[in-house]
């Protein structure tokens, strides 16, 4: 059986284009993109999922792989798969934002942890709610919703030289914000209810200096932080669900679904 280089060009560009975009996804989203699951891994995936994906594909414009065009489309590509795992990546920021708050609010701002998402030193306050975030992440089949999505958006924005336009840009800059303001809901509450606390230690500092109220005023900090944490966990996952969702919305808007 003969081969003509024709055949053999599109053979590999039918694999190589939706593997750019999918590699690309697994590279930025949570959980495949630590430190701690090796690129061997992701590689992996990237090949198997491309595989079952490539005879479902439509047709594939007749562009060549090493032109200026096929160039262009390569970056295309690779934008799709960064941007869809980027927008999940604000959401896991906007919980390790609320807890570095939270944790200098309660003073464990000097107590520090390696984050295996970002591979940068974070309060532990920070890390113990990435740990939970993410089990909610993967109870909840978010990575496997995301794939589908990823595979799903092949019919709806076709492999191609238009990709992300100028107007999906601006509305994950916009959508960035949420990164800050979902922070601050979820650690809003404790940080006033401290604050609070460290006023009434102030106050009462000032009218009876011989009390020496802030000998006592950090391990009263730092239980009622760690009580406040813990009855707010509920609070905290459904704000977390809720960013999620909407994370996912704006990603469906991405690849028009």
């Amino acid at each position: 059986m003969n081969f003509t280089e024709e055949q053999i060009i599109g053979q590999v560009a039918e694999f190589i284009w939706p593997l750019m975009r999918i590699s690309a996804m697994f590279v930025s989203v949570p959980l495949f993109s630590i430190q701690a699951v090796p690129a061997r891994v992701r590689l992996i995936l990237s090949v198997a999922i491309t595989l079952v994906v490539m005879p479902l594909l439509p047709p594939l414009p007749a562009i060549e792989m090493f032109s200026y065009t096929g160039f262009m489309m390569a970056i295309s590509q690779i934008m799709i798969g960064l941007t869809s795992g980027f927008i999940l990546q604000l959401v896991f920021a906007a919980v390790v934002f609320a807890g570095q708050g939270i944790a200098l609010s309660m003073g464990l701002g000097f107590s520090m942890m390696v984050d295996p998402q970002s591979g940068q030193q974070v309060p532990v306050i920070a890390q113990f709610y990435t740990i939970i975030t993410t089990l909610i992440f993967i109870s909840l089949d978010g990575h496997l919703l995301l794939i589908q999505m990823l595979v799903d958006g092949f019919k709806t924005l076709p492999i191609g030289i238009d990709g992300i336009d100028k107007a999906g840009i601006w509305s994950i800059l916009a959508w960035s914000s949420r990164m800050f303001a979902g922070g601050l809901l979820l650690s809003m509450p404790i940080i006033a209810s401290l604050l609070l606390v460290n006023i009434i230690f102030g106050v009462a500092a000032r009218a009876a200096p011989q009390l020496q109220i802030f000998s006592v005023g950090f391990p009263v900090t730092l239980m009622l932080g760690i009580l406040l944490v813990w009855k707010t966990l509920p609070d905290v996952s459904d704000q977390f669900s809720g960013m999620l969702t909407d994370g996912y919305d704006l990603i469906g808007q991405l690849l028009r679904l």
